[in-house]
């Protein structure tokens, strides 16, 4: 089976704030995202866009990734079948310590 790379953008709300990020989704199923520099923040394109979409929340993010980690279906994890493997996040964005993900 091969998995799909997609992404929105969408707002992220935190109990002391409310931003704009780009969200990274396989196969729908939400599993990473990146914060939008300010001007970003501010393009009435990309605001209209994330209005159109589900306002995220930290907790989404952490059951949406454990859930794919105990499929082991999570791509920066877990060497998986992709149909667009160029649409996953720049990897030099991400630090794993090897040791943190052992269990």
């Amino acid at each position: 089976m091969s998995y799909k790379i997609t992404h929105s953008y969408n707002w992220y709300k935190t109990d002391d704030d409310q931003f704009i990020i780009k969200t990274y989704l396989i196969n729908h199923i939400p599993f990473t995202f990146d914060e939008l520099p300010s001007i970003a923040q501010e393009d009435p394109e990309i605001i209209a866009k994330a209005e159109q979409q589900l306002t995220y929340t930290p907790e989404i993010f952490f059951r949406s990734s454990f859930y794919l980690i105990d499929e082991q279906a999570h791509p920066l994890l877990f060497e998986i079948e992709l149909e667009n493997p160029q649409d996953l996040p720049p990897d030099d964005h991400y630090e794993f310590i090897e040791e943190d993900l052992t269990s």
